[in-house]
Protein backbone atom coordinates (compact mmCIF):
# COMPACT_ATOMS: atom_id res chain seq x y z
CA UNK A 1 0.00 0.00 0.00
CA UNK A 2 1.29 3.62 -1.43
CA UNK A 3 0.97 6.13 1.52
CA UNK A 4 -1.07 7.57 -0.13
CA UNK A 5 -3.14 5.32 0.05
CA UNK A 6 -3.07 5.15 3.83
CA UNK A 7 -3.32 8.49 3.85
CA UNK A 8 -6.56 8.40 2.65
CA UNK A 9 -8.21 5.54 4.38
CA UNK A 10 -6.65 6.91 7.39
CA UNK A 11 -8.70 10.29 6.83
CA UNK A 12 -12.12 8.41 6.13
CA UNK A 13 -12.09 7.86 10.26
CA UNK A 14 -10.45 11.34 10.79
CA UNK A 15 -13.76 13.34 11.60
CA UNK A 16 -16.45 12.92 14.56
CA UNK A 17 -19.52 12.45 11.96
CA UNK A 18 -18.03 9.58 10.26
CA UNK A 19 -16.33 7.62 13.58
CA UNK A 20 -19.72 7.86 14.81
CA UNK A 21 -21.24 6.18 11.64
CA UNK A 22 -18.55 3.20 11.65
CA UNK A 23 -19.02 2.95 15.40
CA UNK A 24 -22.82 2.37 15.79
CA UNK A 25 -22.57 -0.31 12.47
CA UNK A 26 -20.07 -2.35 14.90
CA UNK A 27 -22.94 -4.21 15.98
CA UNK A 28 -23.36 -6.09 12.63
CA UNK A 29 -26.71 -4.74 11.24
CA UNK A 30 -27.46 -2.48 8.47
CA UNK A 31 -28.65 0.85 8.83
CA UNK A 32 -30.50 3.57 6.37
CA UNK A 33 -28.79 7.07 6.31
CA UNK A 34 -32.09 8.18 8.31
CA UNK A 35 -31.35 6.42 11.26
CA UNK A 36 -27.46 7.33 11.20
CA UNK A 37 -28.37 10.95 10.66
CA UNK A 38 -30.15 10.69 13.80
CA UNK A 39 -27.84 9.15 15.72
CA UNK A 40 -24.86 11.19 14.65
CA UNK A 41 -27.91 14.30 15.22
CA UNK A 42 -26.93 15.70 11.71
CA UNK A 43 -28.71 16.59 9.18
CA UNK A 44 -29.76 13.89 6.23
CA UNK A 45 -27.86 15.89 3.96
CA UNK A 46 -24.49 16.10 5.98
CA UNK A 47 -25.28 12.44 6.40
CA UNK A 48 -25.51 11.72 3.20
CA UNK A 49 -21.95 13.35 2.14
CA UNK A 50 -20.47 11.33 4.77
CA UNK A 51 -21.72 8.14 3.99
CA UNK A 52 -20.71 8.70 0.77
CA UNK A 53 -17.38 8.65 0.95
CA UNK A 54 -17.10 5.78 3.58
CA UNK A 55 -18.89 3.73 0.61
CA UNK A 56 -16.53 4.99 -1.86
CA UNK A 57 -13.29 4.40 0.22
CA UNK A 58 -14.56 0.69 0.60
CA UNK A 59 -15.07 1.50 4.61
CA UNK A 60 -19.21 0.67 3.71
CA UNK A 61 -21.06 -1.24 1.45
CA UNK A 62 -24.45 -0.44 0.23
CA UNK A 63 -27.81 -1.80 -0.10
CA UNK A 64 -30.87 -0.55 -1.09
CA UNK A 65 -34.10 -1.69 -1.06
CA UNK A 66 -36.90 0.05 -3.09
CA UNK A 67 -36.44 3.95 -0.95
CA UNK A 68 -34.52 2.78 1.06
CA UNK A 69 -30.96 3.11 1.09
CA UNK A 70 -28.86 0.74 3.86
CA UNK A 71 -25.40 0.43 4.25
CA UNK A 72 -23.32 -1.72 6.89
CA UNK A 73 -19.46 -2.13 7.66
CA UNK A 74 -18.12 -3.49 4.38
CA UNK A 75 -16.90 -6.89 5.48
CA UNK A 76 -15.37 -8.38 8.90
CA UNK A 77 -11.75 -7.00 8.33
CA UNK A 78 -13.15 -3.08 8.59
CA UNK A 79 -14.63 -3.70 11.65
CA UNK A 80 -11.53 -5.19 13.36
CA UNK A 81 -9.75 -2.24 12.16
CA UNK A 82 -12.46 -0.17 13.85
CA UNK A 83 -12.63 -2.00 16.49
CA UNK A 84 -8.72 -1.71 16.97
CA UNK A 85 -8.41 1.67 16.38
CA UNK A 86 -11.59 1.89 19.11
CA UNK A 87 -8.94 0.10 21.62
CA UNK A 88 -6.18 2.40 20.89
CA UNK A 89 -8.04 5.86 21.22
CA UNK A 90 -9.97 4.89 24.30
CA UNK A 91 -6.61 5.95 26.84
CA UNK A 92 -6.94 9.32 25.62
CA UNK A 93 -10.41 9.74 26.96
CA UNK A 94 -9.99 11.02 30.27
CA UNK A 95 -13.49 12.99 30.34
CA UNK A 96 -16.46 11.24 32.52
CA UNK A 97 -19.46 10.35 30.49
CA UNK A 98 -21.46 14.01 30.48
CA UNK A 99 -24.57 11.70 32.11
CA UNK A 100 -25.93 9.15 34.31
CA UNK A 101 -27.43 7.43 31.48
CA UNK A 102 -24.80 7.28 29.39
CA UNK A 103 -22.66 6.01 32.09
CA UNK A 104 -24.90 3.19 32.35
CA UNK A 105 -25.00 3.15 28.75
CA UNK A 106 -21.00 2.62 28.99
CA UNK A 107 -21.00 -0.12 31.95
CA UNK A 108 -23.94 -1.91 30.41
CA UNK A 109 -21.05 -2.10 27.29
CA UNK A 110 -18.33 -2.89 28.94
CA UNK A 111 -20.06 -5.67 30.46
CA UNK A 112 -20.73 -7.62 27.03
CA UNK A 113 -21.41 -6.18 23.83
CA UNK A 114 -21.40 -7.23 20.18
CA UNK A 115 -18.06 -6.64 17.83
CA UNK A 116 -19.55 -6.86 14.69
CA UNK A 117 -20.52 -10.32 15.25
CA UNK A 118 -18.73 -11.48 17.61
CA UNK A 119 -18.98 -10.75 21.59
CA UNK A 120 -17.08 -8.49 23.17
CA UNK A 121 -15.91 -6.53 26.74
CA UNK A 122 -15.87 -8.31 29.53
CA UNK A 123 -18.33 -11.32 28.26
CA UNK A 124 -16.11 -11.80 25.55
CA UNK A 125 -13.12 -11.77 27.56
CA UNK A 126 -14.54 -14.35 29.93
CA UNK A 127 -15.36 -16.76 27.58
CA UNK A 128 -12.26 -16.36 26.10
CA UNK A 129 -10.58 -17.41 28.86
CA UNK A 130 -12.41 -20.33 29.73
CA UNK A 131 -11.89 -21.60 26.67
CA UNK A 132 -8.29 -21.18 26.47
CA UNK A 133 -7.97 -22.86 30.09
CA UNK A 134 -10.40 -25.91 28.96
CA UNK A 135 -7.84 -26.45 26.05
CA UNK A 136 -10.51 -25.66 23.41
CA UNK A 137 -8.03 -22.49 22.14
CA UNK A 138 -4.47 -21.55 22.08
CA UNK A 139 -3.55 -18.16 22.63
CA UNK A 140 0.28 -18.91 22.91
CA UNK A 141 1.16 -19.11 18.75
CA UNK A 142 -1.80 -16.73 18.03
CA UNK A 143 -5.34 -18.03 18.07
CA UNK A 144 -6.22 -21.34 17.05
CA UNK A 145 -8.81 -23.54 18.08
CA UNK A 146 -7.42 -26.94 19.49
CA UNK A 147 -8.80 -30.50 17.56
CA UNK A 148 -10.73 -30.31 21.15
CA UNK A 149 -12.17 -27.11 20.53
CA UNK A 150 -13.48 -27.85 16.86
CA UNK A 151 -14.98 -31.14 18.45
CA UNK A 152 -16.17 -28.94 21.13
CA UNK A 153 -18.62 -26.73 18.74
CA UNK A 154 -19.34 -29.86 16.73
CA UNK A 155 -20.58 -31.80 19.81
CA UNK A 156 -23.29 -28.34 20.33
CA UNK A 157 -24.36 -28.26 17.15
CA UNK A 158 -22.41 -24.76 16.28
CA UNK A 159 -21.49 -24.85 12.77
CA UNK A 160 -17.71 -23.43 11.67
CA UNK A 161 -18.81 -22.77 8.39
CA UNK A 162 -15.90 -21.55 6.03
CA UNK A 163 -16.67 -18.16 5.46
CA UNK A 164 -13.49 -16.78 2.37
CA UNK A 165 -10.54 -16.11 3.61
CA UNK A 166 -11.45 -14.83 6.88
CA UNK A 167 -9.71 -17.11 9.80
CA UNK A 168 -11.75 -19.96 12.09
CA UNK A 169 -10.48 -18.26 15.08
CA UNK A 170 -8.50 -14.40 15.75
CA UNK A 171 -7.90 -12.24 18.35
CA UNK A 172 -9.79 -9.15 18.23
CA UNK A 173 -8.22 -6.34 20.92
CA UNK A 174 -11.06 -5.74 23.23
CA UNK A 175 -11.43 -1.70 23.57
CA UNK A 176 -12.10 -1.85 27.28
CA UNK A 177 -10.89 -4.81 28.65
CA UNK A 178 -7.42 -4.24 26.79
CA UNK A 179 -7.01 -8.04 25.95
CA UNK A 180 -7.82 -10.08 23.00
CA UNK A 181 -11.21 -11.85 23.06
CA UNK A 182 -12.35 -14.83 20.34
CA UNK A 183 -13.74 -13.28 16.40
CA UNK A 184 -13.14 -15.01 13.45
CA UNK A 185 -15.55 -17.85 12.59
CA UNK A 186 -15.44 -19.50 15.43
CA UNK A 187 -16.43 -15.90 17.28
CA UNK A 188 -19.26 -15.27 14.70
CA UNK A 189 -20.56 -18.84 15.35
CA UNK A 190 -20.79 -19.08 18.89
CA UNK A 191 -22.33 -15.25 19.36
CA UNK A 192 -25.11 -16.24 17.23
CA UNK A 193 -25.75 -19.38 19.11
CA UNK A 194 -25.81 -17.54 22.40
CA UNK A 195 -28.80 -15.03 20.67
CA UNK A 196 -30.07 -17.48 19.06
CA UNK A 197 -30.41 -19.67 22.05
CA UNK A 198 -31.43 -16.87 24.30
CA UNK A 199 -28.03 -17.15 26.53
CA UNK A 200 -28.02 -13.73 25.42
CA UNK A 201 -30.02 -10.71 24.94
CA UNK A 202 -29.57 -7.14 23.21
CA UNK A 203 -30.09 -4.60 25.69
CA UNK A 204 -31.19 -0.89 24.61
CA UNK A 205 -30.36 0.82 21.06
CA UNK A 206 -26.91 0.25 20.85
CA UNK A 207 -24.84 -2.89 20.89
CA UNK A 208 -24.94 -3.81 24.56
CA UNK A 209 -25.51 -7.67 25.61
CA UNK A 210 -26.62 -9.31 29.14
CA UNK A 211 -26.50 -12.64 29.95
CA UNK A 212 -30.04 -14.71 30.64
CA UNK A 213 -30.24 -16.54 33.76
CA UNK A 214 -30.69 -19.68 31.22
CA UNK A 215 -27.07 -18.43 29.95
CA UNK A 216 -25.69 -18.40 33.01
CA UNK A 217 -26.14 -21.62 33.15
CA UNK A 218 -25.27 -22.67 29.73
CA UNK A 219 -22.41 -20.81 30.34
CA UNK A 220 -20.70 -22.59 33.64
CA UNK A 221 -22.05 -25.89 31.89
CA UNK A 222 -20.57 -25.99 29.00
CA UNK A 223 -17.32 -23.43 30.43
CA UNK A 224 -16.91 -23.86 33.68
CA UNK A 225 -17.91 -20.46 34.05
CA UNK A 226 -18.97 -19.29 37.57
CA UNK A 227 -22.33 -17.10 36.69
CA UNK A 228 -21.13 -14.54 39.16
CA UNK A 229 -19.04 -13.34 36.91
CA UNK A 230 -21.76 -12.65 34.27
CA UNK A 231 -23.66 -10.31 36.09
Amino acid sequence: MASHDLAALASLFADETRAAFVLALLDGRAWTAGELARHARVAPSTASEHLGKLVAGGVLAEERQGRHRYVRLADPGIAHLVEDLAARAEPVRKAPPPTLGAASAGRAMARGRTCYDHLAGRLGIVITEAMTTRGLLRQDTGFALTDRGVAWFGERGIALAASGRRPVARGCLDWTERKPHLAGVAGAALCRHALDADWCVRIGSQRAVKVTPAGERAFQDVLGIDPAILR
